[in-house]
């Protein structure tokens, strides 16, 4: 019995792709995890974030599986929650500091235990989510102290594909990395 196996983004142990085949509900900070980061405001005042494709493809697959998908988030902006919707995102939480009780809140009304949720967060805010979590995730790109913090450390950076490898991950996880295709 092999103690690891091969995913798209390397070697993990089953130990670890156990605990990812747990994930009933996935959760995400937006800024430095869905867009790199980066906030552009052009002249009139108008916020322009960048969203990567690829991410939004595997958000849709794991819902797909069955993992509900949300974003617990600082920073508030329409941008967000046009993205949210046309990704069919279950929990959209914006202008949040307190991002712990948001996450308690998700788990009452889901009826889930906290291992059975994952959270992907890439600055220090995001620690004490980790901390209430099953599996904690980080972009390649994270703060230092995330990296430190986190149980995965994503190979892509934070709008460059880091939600999109957790995503494929979860599939892994769950035997239905070899299903997806075009259907989705």
């Amino acid at each position: 019995m092999s103690l690891t196996r091969l995913t798209p983004y390397g070697t993990i142990s089953e130990a670890l792709l156990e605990r990812i085949g747990k994930i009933r509900i996935l959760l995400s900070d937006v800024d430095g995890v869905l867009s790199d980061g980066k906030i552009y405001i052009s002249n009139s005042g108008d916020e322009i974030k960048s969203f990567n494709t690829k991410d939004g493809f595997g958000i849709v697959a794991v819902q797909k599986q069955g993992v509900d998908f949300g974003v617990i988030t600082g920073r508030e902006s329409e941008i967000v929650n046009i993205r949210m919707k046309s990704l069919g995102a279950k929990y959209v939480y914006q202008g949040i500091s307190d991002k712990t009780a948001v996450l308690q809140e998700i788990m009452k009304t889901a009826g889930v235990t906290a291992e059975e949720v994952a959270y992907i967060g890439d600055d220090v805010i995001d620690i004490t989510v980790f901390n209430c979590c099953g599996m904690s995730f980080c972009p390649k790109d994270a703060h230092p102290t995330v990296l430190a913090a986190a149980d995965y450390i994503c190979h892509l950076d934070g709008g460059n594909g880091a939600v999109r490898e957790v995503c494929d991950l979860i599939l892994t996880a769950r035997g239905a990395m070899n299903i997806i295709g075009a259907s989705i």
